[in-house]
């Protein structure tokens, strides 16, 4: 195209263009004038001002990419990008906008959506709000654990728990005595408190025998619906003839599976690292003598981590008083009350 034909075309552009838009780029042919006018030897030096002209005269009238000769455009829209960014961190600088959460309010959050799986954030607002706590729904929405689209299910903790009370389980267990005959303990262990409802001592352990200590465990009305054992071969017809009768339903473990009747088997356990492991067993009466102190300490004193660091026949807290340690099992263990 000729330089006449290019004159021409810019004198009819001219005729088209609003007056705002001329003044603008005549604006921005006068700053780069400027620029140059005051350039440096070696290299273009641009004022944080000047980047700021051509930006803001860019945000009002983008076209006048087109009449930028000392830089690129793309120069111009980085400058815009840049300016955007740092708008907007001064805008969220610290102490601007709404007040941070306290770090207890939001493990709290936290806390009551992991221990509640059918609450959402409603009921969990609400009940931050009967606590004092004031802050928007929105807030407890973001702060709580986030879960799968299934619907919510209860833990295997919260149903055992809310079956436990009609749960109880039964055991043996061997103890060697000092003239290397072998004697038989019997466990029967509710699960609600974890209390040991009934010990027993033989030598020689039968079905009619274990039936008759599952009637003694169980007077009256207070059987429970299912009691958990092992296949031991003890545990015979007339065992399961007896509990039949009682309205219990047998629940024999899987072979092999000691873990199924875990809470007898930690029972068991207990009483071995307690007291057996340290009494030398001399007949089935001292053996019974030492159970019977260990069933008292165990449902009396002993605290468990699962009843909340409880003993199983509610222990009372005692605040007030000097503080005594009275011996028990032979000072095995103490029971520390204040007088």
């Amino acid at each position: 195209m000729f330089e006449w034909q290019k004159q021409v075309a810019y004198a009819l552009s001219l005729r088209f263009k609003s007056r705002a838009r001329l003044e603008a780029e005549n604006l921005v042919l006068r700053q780069q004038v400027n620029i140059l006018i005051r350039k440096l030897p070696k290299r273009l030096q641009l004022t944080n001002s000047d980047r700021l002209l051509l930006v803001w005269l860019y945000r009002l009238f983008p076209s006048i990419l087109s009449a930028i000769r000392i830089v690129r455009p793309e120069t111009v829209i980085r400058w815009h990008c840049r300016g955007f960014q740092a708008y907007w961190r001064w805008k969220s600088r610290p102490g601007v906008g709404r007040p941070p959460i306290d770090g207890d309010i939001r493990e709290l959050i936290r806390q009551m959506s992991m221990a509640n799986s059918l609450w959402g954030a409603p009921r969990i607002h609400g009940e931050l709000l009967m606590l004092g706590i004031e802050l928007a729904q929105s807030t407890v929405a973001k702060y709580m654990v986030s879960r799968s689209r299934r619907p919510p299910s209860q833990s295997w903790k919260t149903f055992l728990r809310n079956h436990a009370t009609g749960i109880a389980s039964i055991d043996l267990f061997v103890v060697p005595t000092a003239f290397f005959n072998l004697l038989y303990g019997l466990v029967i262990l509710g699960h609600e408190r974890r209390r040991l409802i009934r010990f027993a001592v033989t030598a020689h352990p039968t079905a009619e025998w274990i039936a008759r200590q599952v009637t003694e465990a169980f007077p009256w009305d207070e059987a429970p619906r299912y009691l958990i054992r092992d296949r031991d071969g003890a545990f015979g017809p007339a065992y399961i003839r007896r509990v039949r009768a009682m309205g219990i339903r047998d629940r024999p473990t899987a072979p092999r599976s000691p873990w199924q009747n875990g809470h007898a088997e930690r029972l068991i356990g207990s009483i071995r690292r307690d007291c057996l492991d340290h009494v030398i067993v001399f007949g089935e009466a001292h053996l019974r003598r030492v159970l019977t102190a260990y069933a008292s300490y165990y449902n009396q004193v002993r605290t468990h981590l699962s009843l909340d660091k409880d003993a199983p026949d509610f222990r009372q807290a005692q605040p007030v008083g000097a503080i005594v340690a009275l011996p028990l099992l032979g000072g095995l263990h103490h029971h520390y009350v204040r007088v």
